[in-house]
């Protein structure tokens, strides 16, 4: 017993709630260490409730991205307690280290674009769905991907996807390597003429608005399970069957079955009230009949003075009468509750897929991923690349079927790759006539 709770003075510290000793132990430990339970010492402040030994954490840099065993983030353990001072804190500070993270990683990205050969390039979006009606109604998209030095631009008609909505329009984004961080990407809106840089850092109305709507929706924690998914070749033919090859645009392509690919998800709502419920379990099912794709989920009241009416935080659960030792000696990733007690309804659905692997693509696998650490921040995107960094066959993928959402698909095709060396500088330039507008694309 010694040996655990010496292991993790952080952690005793804050389950005491004794922030003198716990600053003083902050100059020597590792505030990222996890215990038994997978929890972080920032975890358990945000359970029991400790909005001292939070605050003095983030000031430490405690991470806010790690899970638990339980596949929990401090942010999501935030929403279930209700406190919005400690929800908004760790929104704030997740933002600012995923910010410093890509700042990091920055230089040797630029260097790496520079190094590789000028090109252009086409991917088909094709969405589809299990969910009648649905399918109906979603967009599809080809995205055309130049890039010419350090600077890479990405016309798409496809906006923004996320759980309840999309938008479409003309747009190009443009990714300038040798710009100053803040003005490194610029969104055109190509019809009206428009241009907006992609902001860094949020307003403050933004991120009230943001934990408004995180306080009012379920907690979901949606991930592709991939240890359990392998591949093997898919076959053609009815009588004699051999492996299937093909022509996916200009290259041959040998075809792979992926198996085992699961999508799993988790639901939490112990912080939800009846209301909130039925308002949410309204928006799905509008949205699954081919309604209004509007996110309706946001703010709407305002208050006499046209101010927006913001959520205010739930009482606390009973205080935690669990002990330190009885918490450290339970079972990994199975001991008692330390805040409101969990609601959480559990779901997997498995995928039939498939991959196409062409050893003739131009672009290597490193490559493509470089390319889509720029554009990662367009949700989509980070499907694609989470997807691309998974142990895949020889070559390069020109054809894959990946989940986007619980209940919609994606199938991308690389049909077109061509390294060029005469491209535009103007075409990765906002055209002079263009007009600024930082509001044009509130969520970018």
């Amino acid at each position: 017993m010694a040996d655990l709770s010496e292991s993790y003075p952080l952690h005793e510290c804050v389950f005491a709630g004794d922030v003198k000793k716990l600053s003083a132990l902050l100059r020597t430990h590792d505030v990222s260490k996890k215990d038994k339970h997978g929890n972080s010492a920032l975890h358990l402040a945000v359970m029991l409730g400790r909005k001292d030994c939070v605050m003095l954490l983030l000031a430490h840099a405690a991470p806010v991205k790690v899970k638990n065993l339980a596949g929990w983030s401090p942010l999501a353990e935030a929403i279930s307690y209700g406190d919005r001072e400690t929800i908004t804190s760790l929104l704030r500070k997740l933002k600012q280290q995923s910010r410093d993270q890509m700042e990091g990683r920055r230089p040797n990205l630029v260097e790496a674009l520079r190094r590789m050969g000028d090109f252009y390039m086409e991917l088909k979006w094709d969405f589809q769905s299990w969910v009648p009606f649905l399918s109906r109604i979603l967009p599809s998209d080809v995205c055309r991907i130049s890039k010419r030095g350090a600077s890479i631009r990405v016309d798409t008609t496809l906006v923004d996807f996320s759980d309840m909505r999309w938008e479409q329009g003309d747009v190009s984004f443009l990714f300038d390597g040798d710009c100053k961080p803040a003005q490194a990407l610029t969104v055109l809106d190509n019809k009206a003429c428009l241009y907006q840089r992609v902001r860094h850092e949020e307003t403050e109305m933004e991120i009230e608005d943001e934990v408004d709507i995180l306080m009012s929706s379920d907690v979901v924690a949606a991930q592709m399970s991939t240890k359990s998914i392998t591949f093997t070749r898919a076959q053609a033919g009815w009588i004699f069957r051999e492996d299937r090859k093909e022509m996916v645009g200009a290259f041959n392509s040998e075809f792979y079955a992926i198996n085992g690919m699961v999508l799993e998800s988790r639901k939490r709502r112990e912080h939800l009230s009846d209301d909130d419920l039925r308002k949410n379990k309204a928006i799905v099912e509008s949205f699954t009949r081919g309604g209004s794709s509007g996110n309706s989920m946001g703010p709407n009241a305002l208050d006499v003075n046209g101010e927006p009416v913001r959520r205010k935080s739930l009482p606390p659960p009973p205080e935690c009468r669990l002990t330190w030792e009885e918490y450290i000696l339970a079972p990994p990733g199975n001991h008692p509750c330390l805040g409101r007690p969990t609601m959480c309804k559990e779901s997997s659905k498995s995928f039939k897929a498939t991959v196409a692997m062409s050893m003739d693509f131009p672009l290597s696998v490193d490559m493509l991923l470089n390319v889509l650490e720029v554009i990662a921040p367009f949700k989509h995107f980070s499907k694609l690349r989470e997807f691309v960094e998974m142990k895949l066959p020889p070559g390069f993928p020109v054809k894959i079927d990946i989940p986007i959402l619980p209940t919609v698909t994606a199938k991308i095709t690389f049909q077109e790759f061509e390294f060029r060396d005469d491209l535009s500088p103007e075409l990765f330039q906002i055209p002079p006539h263009y007009i600024e507008d930082p509001m044009r694309f509130p969520d970018l």
